[in-house]
């Protein structure tokens, strides 16, 4: 569950792309984890735990929320291998602002993350939407791919959409400032 926790803290960090070279935000992957939720199951014939009803899971300063939570595991270790997180998905992070998407799934072994739906990156006054975030933790590059339709384009030929506030500049206060 620490690699998921920590897998979408970094999907919240897309937004500083286009201003930091690096997705790493600053966060404990050691610090403890809580999980609740309204419901657990797990399955031990199809390895399967799974969170239900309004799940949240904390770590540090960083909060996931979602309808459902599944854990995937596999071998006789029970190594998690797919983490699928669906249902209103919501990152927050006060370091690397806020992603939310329909649903998000982390691949363990490939050491992906992907987050689907309407997803949208917000930090502070800077905002992305797409129809798909992949986020490579090994190198740390993202893909943010277009929504299904937008308006005024066909379906299947959405683009990416990015709104960014450059900082207040003071070289050259308005007139009448003085």
């Amino acid at each position: 569950m620490t690699r998921l926790v920590f897998a979408l803290l970094l999907l919240s960090a897309a937004p500083a792309l286009a201003a930091a070279p690096s997705l790493a935000p600053k966060h404990d992957p050691n610090a403890p984890i809580n999980v609740s939720a309204d419901k657990f199951l797990a399955d031990s014939n199809s390895k399967t735990g799974t969170w239900t009803g309004n799940v949240i899971v904390t770590q540090g300063d960083m909060r996931m929320r979602a309808n459902s939570v599944r854990l995937n595991v596999v071998g006789k270790e029970n190594k998690p291998d797919k983490i699928f997180a669906t249902g209103n998905v919501v990152v927050d992070s006060p370091n690397s602002g806020t992603v939310t998407g329909d649903n998000g799934v982390y691949d363990v072994v490939a050491r992906t993350v992907t987050m689907t739906g309407k997803v949208v990156l917000t930090k502070q006054k800077d905002v992305m939407r797409g129809a798909q975030l992949t986020v490579n933790l090994e190198t740390g590059q993202a893909t943010l791919g277009g929504s299904a339709k937008t308006a005024g384009t066909p379906a299947g030929t959405g683009r990416v959409q990015g709104i960014f506030t450059p900082p207040p500049s003071n070289a050259n206060p308005p007139p009448g400032s003085n």
